[in-house]
């Protein structure tokens, strides 16, 4: 499903930057034993998603009671924020050009901006609509605020055929969930030790995947694959990947994805949540620690941001995420050649995807010579299995970091603090 290719350490047309033998056996056991301790604490819920029946049954029984709904809707709206709508976007992004995904509108509704409110609600009807609203703790302020003006705009509450367009997803026993069961308002929970933005295998992605027709099994296949060959000792280059990142934070402490691929858009999107929110933090000494996200959009990316990567400061390591070409054979350049651009025509007849494949295969050896780290994920074929399995390497890479920065990879103290200064300044203003 996945092709990895390592850099880190070695390359052919690269410096090197680390000592083959610097990432040593002992330390890769360490970091291993102490994944798998968090794993077996259930400190966060992640590790047992692909493993649990729970999302698909409780899903399964959601659209089994509401199949006229679900199976007539021309609109799905997802109302949350973060974690609650970025995973979710980013697999219907990378896998909405499959032949079995419906033709329904999704739309998320994530932002308190009142020009984006009203561009994406103009044409949304209530009969031919479904609003989720995701909420893990329940009292979120930007959803529960965006849930209060549909609540009104589209007169949810006024009687049980209304209500049926109007689902929750929270955590159990939460102010949402409790509100739901007093308005009899269907409500679905997950665990409290999933988190927001280690959530999108949970009910929180798979209903709303469902509804719009993926293999929501497939999925999770993908990613319990990926788990189960990480804890069998067969994909090693995670835990070197997240040694050689953690010990190398002060030198490079900037992580670039560059994904080479438009369909990438919106996971770049949950890489940055995912990477900044979860190894940001105050380390257990009071410390400042963190590694921080930035994401890319090959060939768009190197005419903004290449220079600066190639040049600029040496404080930087580029992961390359790619698609295998081979499949890709249309559309083609032309064979057109067109007086005074003569210069271009070195690619007439050539496929797009052939291209974009050459053009990312330049770059990384553009960066490699300039001893700049990196290393490259290619997915063989875009589908459930392979996002699945992407997703899972990834939480399992950050969690790995997290342990090796002595952090708590699953809260965002942070963020919470925002929220009470907040809460704090409209109370002033009333």
């Amino acid at each position: 499903m996945l092709k990895f290719k390592e850099y880190f350490t070695k390359s052919s047309s690269s410096k090197i930057v680390l000592p083959e033998n610097s990432i040593n056996k002992e330390a890769l056991e360490t970091l291993f034993k102490a994944i798998c301790e968090e794993r077996d604490s259930k400190i966060s819920g992640f590790h047992n998603l692909p493993y649990e029946k729970k999302a698909i049954l409780d899903s399964k029984k959601y659209i089994r009671e509401n199949i006229h709904l679900t199976q007539n809707i021309d609109n799905l709206i997802i109302i949350g924020i973060g974690g609650s709508s970025l995973g979710l976007k980013a697999i219907d992004t990378m896998l909405s050009h499959l032949p079995y995904r419906k033709n329904i509108n999704l739309k998320f509704l994530e932002h308190t901006d009142p020009i984006k409110i009203e561009k994406s609600l103009k044409k949304v009807r209530l009969n031919n609509s479904l609003f989720i609203v995701i909420s893990k703790s329940g009292t979120t302020i930007e959803t529960l605020s965006l849930m209060k003006y549909v609540l009104k705009r589209y007169d949810l509450l006024k009687n049980d055929k209304n209500k049926q367009h109007l689902c929750f997803i929270t955590d159990i026993n939460s102010p949402l969930h409790k509100f739901g069961n007093l308005k009899h308002i269907a409500t679905l929970t997950i665990n409290k030790n999933i988190g927001g933005r280690y959530s999108v295998l949970s009910t929180i992605g798979i209903l709303p995947l469902m509804i719009l027709g993926y293999d929501v099994e497939n999925l999770l296949l993908g990613a319990r694959k990926f788990s189960t060959r990480f804890f069998q000792r067969k994909e090693e280059h995670l835990l070197r990947k997240a040694i050689f990142l953690s010990n190398n934070r002060e030198k490079f402490h900037i992580n670039i994805l560059f994904s080479y691929s438009s369909v990438f858009k919106d996971f770049n999107a949950w890489y940055v949540q995912l990477w900044g929110e979860s190894l940001g933090k105050l380390n257990s000494f009071g410390k400042k620690t963190g590694l921080t996200p930035i994401a890319l959009i090959g060939s768009i990316d190197q005419h903004s941001f290449l220079q600066l990567i190639v040049q600029g400061v040496m404080d930087k390591t580029i992961t390359f995420l790619s698609l295998e070409q081979k499949s890709y054979i249309n559309p083609k350049i032309p064979n057109i050649r067109l007086k005074f651009l003569d210069s271009c025509n070195f690619v007439n007849g050539e496929s797009f995807a052939l291209l974009l494949q050459q053009q990312q295969i330049s770059t990384m050896e553009v960066i490699q010579k300039e001893g700049i780290p990196t290393d490259h994920i290619e997915i063989k074929k875009l589908n459930e299995k392979s996002i699945g399995a992407l997703i899972m390497y990834y939480e399992i890479l950050t969690s790995c970091v997290g342990k090796i920065l002595d952090i708590n990879a699953y809260d965002q103290p942070g963020v919470e603090l925002g929220k009470k200064i907040l809460i704090t300044k409209f109370k002033k203003s009333k």
